[in-house]
């Protein structure tokens, strides 16, 4: 038994609990992103917000991304989607690509995939060697905590779909105009590799999970649950680290 056997698959929410909840957090979560930002305190910085967003293909990272920032003001957040590297991002350390990006102070971004695709799909589909993507897990610690020192509060969430919800949600994309560009062919093979992947992020979870930076797991089977789960998680871990920021 391992990390993603222990998330309650089951955890659902009426709509209207949804709507009351869903717009509760995002308005905590707007007030502590001015905070952050110094724009209701006197222009006093806070530390910078990094939320980095993985999980499984179709497990609504994207849905709540978007609930995530819908209140906030474009100017004061960033999202990043990263897939494979390109051939002058190949050339650099795996984590340079993510390094430049890195919110500074008062800062906020959102990364929709991340460096953990070095243990994962490098891993799984052969993009890196055993060695390449083994020495990774300290090097993503290392680099992780350099950025908290720093003064960057670091939430990671993984969201989980089950295998039936997710092939559920690949036959709806792929009947969907608007959506079905969502959908590549890579996702279907990645399906074929499920045992695979579930063993590489098992790993990941046991490899990279600290005080600087520890994983949520949240259950994306219903996506009303995943969105307010999200929020509600994120609005604990910045206050958390508010109060650490003022306390040193």
């Amino acid at each position: 038994m391992g990390r993603l056997d222990d998330i309650d698959m089951t955890a659902r929410l009426s709509s209207s609990e949804y709507d009351e909840r869903i717009a509760a957090a995002q308005q905590r979560f707007l007030e502590l992103r001015l905070r952050l930002g110094g724009h209701t305190n006197d222009g006093d910085l806070g530390p910078g917000l990094l939320v980095v967003m993985e999980g499984s293909d179709a497990g609504g990272k994207g849905g709540a991304i978007k609930r995530m920032v819908q209140h906030l003001d474009p100017r004061h957040y960033s999202v990043y989607s990263y897939a494979a590297p390109s051939s002058r991002e190949l050339r650099h350390h795996f984590l340079w690509r993510f390094w430049s990006k890195a919110p500074g102070r008062g800062g906020m971004c959102v990364y929709d995939r991340s460096w953990y695709g070095r243990v994962l799909v490098e891993r799984v589909e052969g993009f890196a060697s055993r060695a390449e993507w083994t020495r990774a897990y300290d090097s993503i610690v290392n680099f992780e905590r350099d950025l908290a020192q720093e003064g960057v509060i670091i939430v990671k969430f993984w969201l989980q779909v089950s295998a039936d919800e997710q092939l559920k949600r690949f036959e709806d994309r792929a009947q969907d105009p608007l959506r079905r560009w969502k959908l590549t062919d890579e996702d279907w093979r990645n399906r074929d590799k499920r045992s695979e992947y579930d063993e590489a992020t098992e790993e990941m979870f046991e490899r990279t999970d600290h005080a600087a930076a520890p994983w949520n797991l949240i259950s994306g089977e219903q996506k009303k649950w995943a969105r307010v789960a999200v929020l509600e998680t994120l609005i604990e871990r910045v206050e958390a680290g508010l109060d650490a920021w003022d306390e040193a």
